[in-house]
């Protein structure tokens, strides 16, 4: 099998995990028809098995069916803050790029600051002033990745200014704001679309990882980051309550980065 087999068929493995993914956040029932937050007490901590793919809780509670069920809180507070930070950061990388002088520079000196700065101690700085909560959390977490954004937008903005049809519409007269529009923004967002789905993946982990923290929903919500915190407890006789909630979120994190980086090599072509 040659190196680009390997490649395409990790490409559509990757494509095939966000859609199942994607098929629990919107029709969870149809993946695991089971209540999430209610279980069999005598059936509690067994391994997994043909009747509990992924085992059960210490509650008795199916793990396959918490995760599939809690993929409707962890990805929507995920989209919601890739969203924050595609608007903002785009907008922000735009203003930047356009204006030059002053206004880039500063712009650019408060995006290193905040590249400095990992994403996920920013997301816990903004919580602490925000408070917990789900809607808190992909609201941070949002705020956290504008700046990524933002940097690769302005990069952008600036090469495509350069081009020889920017240069051309100019000279035919053609305004700014209808050449940003037409000519500029239409040819930055390869770039930008593969950073999302990269972010995407950056987002899960780390909206999974305040969630562990206990910042997200509150038990018995089924939030991923949730689950591997309850069952961490439980770990030495049932690893299963902890490492497959992981494995998937992995599984996920890995598939995006794939596929951004597949956008991003063909967005360079």
């Amino acid at each position: 099998m040659t190196k680009t087999v390997r490649a395409h068929a990790f490409l559509i493995l990757s494509g095939v995990v966000v859609l199942l993914v994607a098929g629990w956040v919107v029709v969870p029932g149809w993946f695991a028809p089971g209540d999430p937050l209610t279980g069999v007490p005598a059936a509690k901590l067994s391994a997994p098995s043909a009747a509990h793919w992924f085992g059960t809780d210490n509650l008795g509670r199916d793990t396959y069916t918490r995760v599939v069920h809690g993929a409707g809180l962890s990805i929507t507070a995920t989209l919601a803050a890739v969203a924050i930070g595609l608007v903002a950061g785009t907008l922000i990388g735009s203003i930047a790029g356009t204006a030059g002088g002053v206004t880039d520079s500063a712009l650019m000196r408060a995006v290193d600051v905040l590249l400095a700065v990992p994403e996920l101690l920013s997301a816990l700085a903004l919580i602490a002033v925000l408070g917990p909560g789900t809607r808190n959390v992909a609201v941070a977490v949002g705020i956290a990745l504008v700046a990524r954004f933002a940097r690769v937008m302005r990069s952008e903005v600036v090469r495509v200014r350069r081009a020889p049809y920017v240069e051309a519409a100019f000279a035919a007269g053609v305004r700014w704001p209808v050449v940003l529009v037409r000519h500029v923004l239409r040819n930055t967002y390869p770039p930008v679309l593969a950073l999302t789905a990269v972010e995407f993946g950056n987002a899960v982990l780390v909206i999974a990882s305040l969630s562990f923290l206990g910042y997200g929903s509150k038990p018995p919500a089924p939030e991923w980051g949730s689950l591997i915190s309850e069952g961490r407890n439980f770990l030495a006789t049932a690893w299963w309550t902890t490492t497959l909630p992981g494995l998937v979120i992995v599984v996920l994190v890995l598939s995006a980065q794939r596929i951004g980086r597949a956008l991003s090599r063909d967005g360079l072509r």
